[in-house]
């Protein structure tokens, strides 16, 4: 049997009583660093015998593993923090095991998204996971452009090194809108400062240590007024030759409406 195990995702104390029955009774514990893992289980007197399993070598290890779980050894796969497979290594393991018959018991615990969903206020019935944000201010771009209309959070993870320009990015888009970057959470020093774009990006003008969580609020919603003024200005892009697509983009950038809707409106 595969476990797939939730790990504090700061504070060694919320790990939760099935995981650490499940950590001590396992065969072999697959972890993305030995000696992180070991220090969570020493925290809680559990010996357990621990193998790397990391990105560099997730395929190989996941070949070498499968058949030790075919021949009905119990083994638990855990990250340095949070739910494998999710932003960590671990998918390509679940799915082999799964492909092959093995039994998959998940074991949750503490989220980090859910966490700074909750601690900057923004708890709400939907939201949108991003992952790790990509880098470079056109994919940046993208991503700002993608939720100019979403009208539930968005959460992502991102380096405290390039939290500073992320925000600068966001900020040259859409000033006004809150967010909460939540660093450190659980830890000893957590933070979490919550504010406009423009006022989050002044408050992180240098790089933070630690590790970022950011929650993008929901954008504004557009009055009718808005989007018939914004619907016009596409009109008038095209009359003046410009490619349908791109004129609603241009004016999407403006507004911070939907270029989707946009283009859709002026057909």
């Amino acid at each position: 049997m595969l476990a797939v195990c939730a790990t504090p995702i700061g504070n060694l104390e919320d790990v939760t009583l099935r995981v650490l029955s499940e950590l001590a009774d396992a065969d072999l514990v697959l972890c993305e660093d030995t000696r992180h893992t070991r220090r969570l289980l020493e925290r809680h007197g559990i010996r357990s015998r621990l193998r790397s399993y990391h990105e560099h070598n997730e395929a190989a290890r996941t070949a070498e593993v499968l058949p030790r779980l075919q021949a009905g050894e119990r083994i638990a796969l855990v990250s340095d923090a949070g739910l494998p497979g999710i932003s960590d290594p671990g998918a390509r393991l679940i799915g082999a095991a799964l492909e092959a018959g093995v039994p998959v018991t998940v074991l949750p615990g503490a989220s980090a998204v859910d966490t700074a969903l909750v601690a900057g206020g923004f708890a709400a019935e939907r939201y949108q996971f991003l992952g790790f944000l990509p880098r470079g201010e056109s994919a940046l771009a993208r991503v700002w452009n993608e939720l100019a209309s979403w009208q539930w959070p968005a959460v992502a993870f991102e380096s405290p090194r390039r939290l500073p320009a992320t925000l600068r990015s966001l900020a040259a888009t859409d000033p006004k809108r809150t967010i909460a970057v939540c660093r450190e959470l659980t830890k000893r020093h957590e933070q979490v400062v919550r504010g406009s774009v423009e006022e989050v990006a002044a408050a992180f003008a240098d790089p933070p240590k630690g590790e970022i969580t950011l929650v993008v609020g929901p954008a504004a919603k557009a009055e009718p007024a808005d989007l018939a003024a914004a619907a016009r200005g596409v009109a008038e892009l095209v009359a003046a030759g410009l490619p349908r697509r791109q004129a609603a983009e241009v004016i999407a950038r403006l507004t911070g409406l939907s270029r989707r809707r946009l283009y859709d409106m002026s057909l």
